[in-house]
């Protein structure tokens, strides 16, 4: 699907930063600006680089200052930024005329009988970036295209100092202890550093983050085009020799995406989008030889809880088995006391495992990949650890997690929040769920029931897990139904939070094996229909709700406070969906009346981070992404309503 764009996006550079592309290279680095080439926030850039797969990022090229020279006429700014002082502000958004963004973003300008097209793109699996440059010179006058590349060369969300050194090295820059390599056809000239502090980032303001970056420039790179001719600058940028041409760049990103597409095997156009959307996520990880998958762009990293609900979309949905294979191996070998990581290891640190879901999401992510796969013998291989999983859960283990004596699982204690509704201030617990809380044990019955069928198999097996299943589902009905609500509890806890009406529940309809009556079941997917749900994804509270929060921005207490007290996720939407179509029986009025909501998400893919989706909205009116532009969860829980809108039959 070709993204296109005119100057009416753009009427004012306020408004052209409002979206921007993402392109990643599987190694944890990305090149990302707005659609009109500015930085809106100092985590974007040209290029960044990621030099320890996939978290050690640097952002090397920030941006681009571009000037067209006509003989005597003076010059013309290309380029597009904001500053602190009003006067150095980059309007080339002025001349610019058109946008597109597919397999990489184009820029085209017009000045004076002068057109400029911009191209950028990424290598996979390099840090290396192509920029090029034609010039349709329609004029009388010969011209001259300067570009200046700022740099950086700092750790990503660090601020460049002015007393960091830069240096040329024919084609190298060295500074910071990182080397980049260039090739250019055009003429590289050296300038003496220079620096500049006072970048002005509109959405850092609105993240509460600091406002003013600061950039290097120690070179230019200039190319003529004489009186009605053409010619094409190309540039290059890599931390490792030899650099490719342009063209072959563009080649094998053009086949990259190409290949994933036929892959995944989607009819409907949106779901193609989205599949190659979904790649961008994955990445290598240096300390394990595995692949892993980024929980978004620009702040996330790798995180377990994020990872195992994205890899059944991201990865299962696009048919990509084998990564899918080893994301779960990855995780497999790092399963401690029947707890999955949230947060994998770096350097000498430990790994993180402060989550309750993680590993119920394993064994659910691990049935997915066999229902699909049939692959006996990684079933062999898993099933250990899935025991191993259930075994602690029944007894025992870190962070409050054991089962109780009804069969349904308690986790949470003091000040450790281990659902996904994690945020903690200080002493602070916006969102109290310790207790019961709905979803997990919607994990917990259907971890057991998928044990249940694998242990056939095992007539050797010691654990009764029906049994264990069969006490789950009969204390769940009797502990979360809330018969004046049509709803389930979100928690079972004794305190205020049990009455409160939040999108957790959608997943004990969502989840394969059943945990409510047929009818209870469709009272919940209507409840959370007239209480939470908005084309664009799921309020985490009813907005009748005391507690809620309309808005999600400000200083990081006031976004805090919000992040799950009513602001949008989008992520809970597949859920919502996924339920709709059980309870209405995956009938063709129910699969058509999908597809037609669906129509939000394909709006929503033209804002903010294009043929994205992103982390959240706004509860009250969610009409801007927020949060991270990119999020991998999004992304794979809605491949997976396209998937099941497009199965022949539902398994």
């Amino acid at each position: 699907m070709r993204f296109r764009y005119g100057k009416q996006d753009w009427k004012t550079l306020e408004r052209g930063e409002e979206n921007c592309y993402l392109m990643t290279n599987g190694l944890g680095g990305f090149s990302s600006l707005s659609m009109t080439g500015s930085c809106s926030r100092n985590d974007q850039a040209v290029l960044m680089a990621c030099t320890h797969a996939p978290n050690h990022r640097y952002n090397m090229i920030h941006r681009l200052e571009e000037w067209l020279e006509r003989g005597q006429e003076g010059q013309i700014c290309l380029s597009s930024q904001e500053f602190q002082r009003p006067e150095k502000r980059e309007e080339g958004y002025r001349f610019q005329t058109g946008f597109v963004y597919e397999d990489y973003p184009v820029w085209s300008y017009l000045a004076e009988g002068v057109e400029v097209i911009r191209t950028i793109a990424l290598m996979q699996g390099r840090n290396t970036v192509g920029i090029s440059y034609r010039i349709c010179n329609r004029s009388r006058e010969t011209v001259t295209l300067r570009v200046r590349p700022h740099l950086q060369f700092v750790p990503k969300g660090h601020r460049l100092s002015v007393k960091q050194e830069f240096t040329m090295d024919g084609d190298r820059i060295l500074s910071g202890g990182q080397s980049l390599y260039l090739r250019t056809n055009g003429e590289c000239r050296q300038l003496p550093l220079q620096f500049a502090e006072d970048l002005y980032y509109r959405d850092d303001v609105r993240d509460g983050k600091p406002v003013l970056g600061c950039t290097a420039v120690n070179h230019e790179i200039c190319l003529t085009a004489a009186p009605e001719q053409e010619a094409l600058l190309e540039i290059v940028y890599g931390t490792e020799a030899p650099l490719p041409r342009m063209s072959e760049i563009l080649q094998k990103l053009t086949e990259h995406r190409r290949a994933l597409r036929q892959q995944a095997g989607f009819r409907d156009e949106t779901a193609q989008v989205l599949a190659v959307s979904a790649d961008q996520f994955i990445s290598r990880r240096e300390s394990t030889g595995q692949k892993t998958i980024l929980a978004g762009f620009p702040f996330f990293e790798d995180w377990g809880r994020d990872t195992m609900i994205a890899l059944t979309g991201c990865c299962l949905s696009t048919k990509q088995y084998d990564t899918a294979k080893s994301i779960l191996q990855t995780f497999m070998m790092h399963c401690r006391r029947g707890l999955m990581p949230n947060l994998f290891p770096e350097g000498t640190e430990a790994a993180a495992y402060n989550t309750v879901d993680a590993a119920l999401l394993f064994i659910l992510a691990v049935y997915e990949y066999l229902r699909r796969t049939g692959d006996e013998a990684f079933e062999e291989q898993a099933y250990p650890v899935m025991q191993e999983i259930i075994r602690w859960y029944a007894r025992g283990t870190d962070y409050g997690i054991h089962m109780d004596q009804d069969g349904l699982l308690l986790a949470g204690q003091d000040y450790d929040q281990v659902t996904w509704m994690d945020v903690r201030v200080g002493d602070i617990l916006p969102t109290p769920r310790h207790g019961k809380p709905v979803e997990i044990n919607a994990y917990w019955y259907n971890a057991l029931r998928i044990m249940e069928e694998l242990a056939r198999k095992r007539p050797r097996e010691e654990m009764d897990f029906g049994a264990m299943a069969d006490r789950v589902y009969g204390a769940f009905e009797a502990g979360f139904w809330n018969p004046e609500k049509g709803c389930l509890r979100d928690v079972i806890s004794g305190t205020e939070a049990d009455e409160q009406v939040r999108c957790n529940q959608i997943w004990a309809v969502s989840l394969p094996f059943s945990l409510l009556s047929a009818e209870k079941e469709k009272q919940v997917v209507e409840t959370v229909f007239r209480r939470l749900y908005t084309g664009v994804g799921l309020r985490t509270l009813d907005p009748a709700d005391p507690a809620f929060h309309p808005f999600y921005g400000g200083a990081q207490l006031d976004r805090d406070l919000a992040y799950h007290q009513g602001t949008v996720w989008t992520f809970p939407l597949g859920g919502y969906y996924l339920a709709y179509l059980k309870v209405y029986g995956y009938t063709e009025a129910a699969k058509a009346y999908v597809r037609e909501q669906l129509t939000a998400i394909e709006a929503a893919l033209r804002e903010g981070c294009i043929a994205q989706l992103p982390e959240i909205y706004d509860g009250g009116n969610p009409v801007s992404s927020k949060g991270c532009f990119a999020q991998a969860w999004s992304v794979g829980e809605l491949l997976r309503v396209y998937e099941a809108l497009e199965e022949q039959s539902h398994v």
